[in-house]
């Protein structure tokens, strides 16, 4: 399945409304998977180029490679005195970079789009000896009340919603055949304010969110913005949210 085109249109929301990382997660899989001060770093699905901004605290260069022209446009700008990163209009399952050329592959909130199979070929290919792959989601914590009634919401109004972070609770397969069962799995308390134009940002930001113009919409919008004033104190909602860190050799 071609999943390029799913943020067409969506990449000046997304860079406003997406949430960073904790310096925990990235001091821990700057150690694990040797990300530092000179590294090269594949940045897969790269986006607007939130992630490769963390990475290129670390010191590493970075390839940001993004299929999507809108993704990738947003990503040069905002990152355009970046000296150490270079955008790439590749895929996962060909990036373009030359045979070895990386120290390691990043994928932050991507990986669930992925020809599994094909991009841990891509992977080896351009990875070199002892290079590793790290898998990075942010995701909602999914037993909490307030995260079940915003799923609610998504599943009322949006078709094509199959669970937040592309699912990742029914990812495990797909991880750790990618992985071949040897991987470590790390997470961190990661929760996410937000005032309510953030929050229907945020919901507005996702692939399957229904678009301005189609059916539904503005009753849509409109029940996010209730669930909002429901869950909300003193004009911030609190999400419920870590960071999920997969990392190992494909």
């Amino acid at each position: 399945m071609n999943n390029t085109g799913k943020f067409t249109g969506k990449a000046e929301l997304y860079a406003k409304a997406r949430p960073g990382y904790p310096q925990a997660m990235l001091d821990r899989i700057a150690q694990a998977a040797g990300i530092g001060a000179g590294s090269e770093v594949a940045d897969i699905g790269a986006g607007t180029g939130i992630f490769s901004r963390a990475l290129l605290t670390c010191g590493c260069r970075v390839y940001g490679v993004e299929p999507n022209a809108d993704m990738r446009a947003v990503a040069e700008r905002e990152l355009a005195d970046e000296q150490r990163f270079v955008p790439v209009a590749g895929t996962a399952e060909d990036t373009t970079l030359p045979g070895g050329s990386v120290d390691a592959v990043t994928v932050a909130q991507a990986f669930h789009w992925f020809d599994a199979e094909a991009f841990g070929q891509e992977c080896r290919r351009i990875l070199r000896p002892g290079g590793q792959v790290v898998l990075v989601w942010n995701s909602r914590i999914h037993n909490r009340d307030s995260v079940r009634e915003n799923e609610a919401v998504l599943r009322e109004f949006c078709p094509n919603f199959t669970g937040f972070s592309g699912g990742i609770a029914y990812l495990d397969d797909k991880i750790g055949g990618f992985f071949h069962q040897n991987f470590t799995v790390e997470k961190f308390p990661n929760d996410l304010p937000f005032d309510k134009t953030g929050f229907i940002e945020r919901n507005l930001s996702s692939s399957y969110s229904l678009k301005p113009g189609d059916p539904r919409y503005e009753e849509y919008v409109a029940a996010l913005e209730d669930l909002f004033d429901r869950c909300a104190q003193d004009g911030i909602y609190m999400q419920p949210n870590e960071t999920v860190a997969y990392w190992g050799r494909p």
